[in-house]
């Protein structure tokens, strides 16, 4: 199963919960459900409940859902193939192939001290889960851009200092003997939230704006984050933007339907990760140790698009130790990921029928979700790094 972690860092009141809401309850509308090649399903029944609440009641009754303060939470959703194209032991039968791991925190983590030591653990907690994520969303409030309209620095350079000095405070908490760490979302999307509040702002605009006005601030960030982490030179900060609107808010009326950018959370999830730890790895930009974790977590997704062998050739041309070492890696994968390989078409047959399904639902799907991201890019609402 591909296992994905993505942290969203954003203030109080940045939209997190609504977005949270919106990416569930929107899942759970019959006719998405009729048209997706899967369910998605929460692990926790309750969770799924609240946040399908939430969502019914901004749909419904035209109500926000209530902050999260004070208490962290982790939401796992799994993606389950529904089946109907799966023969002998899978037909008509859903199966697990994908699972996210979505840590929520309050927002006044980075803007308040905590009330005392049992709040102050919480916190340390929370941020080394969020920091074990593979993709980190930093949100921009819409609508605090649009109460600084220009002087937008004001708040952006509130916001970023807020999340550099927080993490500064708690950096000794957070390295273990004061180790760099190997596991750390090394890709740092810059996230409008609430973008129906700036309906004429695409992400190139924002992407501009933002850069304009604090990209100081965000090279301060990239400095912070590097001295966290293992291989600093492996790090995308801020050089990824995506424009977000969890539904159209207006007086008296919610319309759901009308979301922009939470549908590719799976997609970045998923793909980004991959895409960049991939690139890292064949410019030699990661120590041993790192390059074997990034290629190992990469390995289900190589798979179930193909490019695996690919990329093991291309790194075996390498020289090196990182290349070799990966190399290495990849040759002790590769018995098993050809098997993945050989389960399209007409080779099913010597390979277990589930085992092959599942392959083929997944690669399909992966390959649906970079569809999506490049939508995304022609329709103005994502812009990836080229780095």
């Amino acid at each position: 199963m591909l296992d994905q972690h993505i942290a969203v860092f954003g203030e109080s009141g940045s939209g997190k919960t609504v977005m949270l809401s919106s990416f569930y309850g929107s899942a759970q509308e019959p006719r998405n459900i009729k048209k997706s090649a899967f369910h998605l399903v929460a692990e926790s029944g309750g969770q799924g409940t609240h946040l399908h609440q939430n969502y019914l009641g901004m749909k419904n009754s035209a109500t926000v859902p209530a902050a999260n303060k004070f208490k962290a939470t982790t939401y796992c959703f799994l993606l389950k193939f529904k089946g109907e194209q799966a023969t002998g032991p899978l037909a008509g039968r859903s199966y697990d192939a994908m699972r996210l791991a979505w840590h929520d925190y309050p927002g006044e983590w980075f803007e308040h001290d905590v009330s005392g030591p049992e709040e102050e653990q919480r916190r340390v907690a929370t941020f080394r889960d969020l920091l074990s994520s593979h993709v980190a969303l930093i949100l921009v409030d819409g609508q605090k851009l649009l109460d600084n309209v220009g002087e937008e620095e004001r708040y952006l350079k509130s916001l970023l200092g807020n999340f550099r000095n927080s993490l500064i405070r708690l950096k000794d908490d957070l390295l273990v003997d004061g180790e760099p760490l190997a596991v750390f979302p090394r890709i740092w999307v810059v996230a409008l939230s609430k973008s129906d509040l700036l309906p004429d702002l695409d992400v190139h605009a924002f992407k501009e704006l933002v850069i304009e006005k604090v990209g100081d601030e965000l090279v301060d960030l990239r400095s912070v984050l590097g001295g966290l982490v293992e291989s600093d030179g492996a790090l995308s900060v801020g050089e990824d933007f995506v424009i977000m609107s969890s539904a159209k808010f207006s007086p008296g009326a919610i319309e759901v339907d009308r979301r922009v950018g939470v549908d590719l959370v799976l997609p970045m999830a998923a793909i980004l990760p991959f895409e960049r730890h991939v690139r890292w790895v064949q410019a030699g930009r990661v120590s041993r140790k790192v390059a074997i974790e990034l290629v190992s977590g990469a390995e289900i997704v190589a798979a179930a698009l193909g490019s695996i062998t690919g990329l093991a050739a291309i790194l075996a041309g390498r020289r090196g130790k990182v290349a070799t070492v990966v190399s290495l890696a990849l040759t002790r994968l590769l018995p098993r990921v050809e098997k993945a390989l050989k389960s399209a078409g007409s080779r099913l047959e010597d390979l277990d029928t589930a085992a092959a399904s599942t392959q083929e639902n997944l690669s399909g799907t992966l390959a649906g979700f970079r569809a999506d991201l490049q939508t995304a890019e022609e329709e103005a609402v994502l812009v990836k790094s080229v780095g």
